[in-house]
């Protein structure tokens, strides 16, 4: 039982100090863990990060602590097909984000079925919270207590629901705490065969050299680390198909140790829920990393229009002329772009971006 609120102020800078550093993703959930154990207990913690650019519950980078990795996949398949009544979706709805999915929660017939698969992994219950601000989602945060004890209240809610703020800093702190670099030249595309069971396949070998990099808790094995977000985006990809929405759903991982952005998509591969879903991991570049690279280091749309300038190869001068404003003005949101990327000039900016 925690008694006492913590600080939520001194909480945000201790939270955004540790997470600028250098460290593992296992040493992220621990800090996550230590800041959300200061204000409601809890048994296992899972932390989903993400940006606004990114489809809603899809995530860039994960962490957790004392979380069985088997609940997550079965928990992403119960999302999709079992009728999760308490999806990122349904969150996002609420004027508070934060509820709570167990047997006592307050969902009905929907939630029973949730409720057995956290019962069969020994949990109660799952709190959880959409960590989100005024630009969007970024992140998901669940909380589970084992069965047994005492189940979460609204007092737990309201407490997660204050910690949000500092969460979110944390994860914007961690991506921006690492610089972004130009990367050495990537692997070819790989693509991993997600079967209509949304079980994997196949994973050529390109894409095993591709989830060697991708940065996910515990140094898993690349079979582990395909796992989870392979079955999210089968089931997505085949969600959307059957709204008749034609876009893929993309992930953009925030850089991993090797300093590179990768960009990981769905493709049905049939007319029909029967059919495969391949899903393709890539160095993203250009159009693919570019909403994802303007919300995490908090470009404004004025910055976003001349970075987008920039890319094309566009001198100053004549992105200048084309927005209607002073060469001087374009210098100055230069200068704003090189200090919030942490880069030194145009060449490197846009080596990371077109590399």
């Amino acid at each position: 039982m925690v008694d006492a609120v913590p600080d939520m102020g001194r909480l945000t800078r201790d939270l955004c100090a540790v997470a600028t550093r250098a460290m593992g993703p296992a040493e992220l959930g621990e800090t996550f863990a230590g800041a959300v154990r200061s204000c409601v207990a809890f048994d296992g913690l899972r932390v989903v990060c993400t940006n606004p650019a990114a489809a809603l519950g899809l995530g860039s980078f994960s962490c957790w602590h004392n979380y069985d990795r088997e609940l997550l996949c079965d928990l992403v398949l119960d999302r999709y097909l079992g009728g999760d009544p308490c999806r990122p979706e349904d969150l996002d709805r609420q004027r508070v984000a934060v509820d709570v999915i167990g047997a006592e929660s307050g969902f009905g017939l929907r939630s029973r079925q949730t409720a057995r698969l956290l019962a069969k992994h020994g949990a109660s219950g799952e709190l959880r919270s959409l960590l989100r601000d005024r630009h969007g989602v970024w992140g998901f945060l669940g909380l589970l207590r084992a069965a047994g004890g005492r189940p979460f209240g609204q007092d737990d809610i309201e407490r997660v629901a204050r910690l949000g703020p500092a969460l979110t800093a944390a994860i914007r702190a961690y991506v921006r705490g690492r610089p972004p670099a130009v990367a050495p030249p990537p692997p070819l595309p790989g693509v991993i065969i997600v079967g209509p069971d949304h079980r994997i396949q196949g994973i050529s070998p390109e894409a095993h050299a591709w989830l060697e990099q991708l940065w996910m808790p515990g140094g898993s094995s690349s079979d582990w680390t395909a796992k989870p977000f392979a079955t999210e985006l089968s089931c997505r990809t085949k969600e959307l198909a059957g709204v008749g929405i034609t876009s893929t759903p993309l992930i953009c991982a925030s850089a991993s140790g090797s300093g590179r952005w990768i960009a990981v998509h769905g493709r049905r591969m049939g007319a029909d829920d029967t059919s495969d879903v391949a899903v393709v991991i890539e160095a993203a570049r250009g159009e693919l990393l570019l909403p994802s690279f303007c919300h995490w280091y908090e470009l404004t749309g004025r910055e976003r229009s001349v970075l987008e300038r920039l890319c094309t190869g566009d001198p100053p001068r004549t992105i200048a002329k084309t927005l209607g404003v002073s060469a001087h003005t374009i210098n100055d949101h230069l200068k704003a772009l090189y200090r919030k990327t942490g880069t030194y000039g145009r060449d490197e900016l846009l080596a990371i971006l077109t590399t």
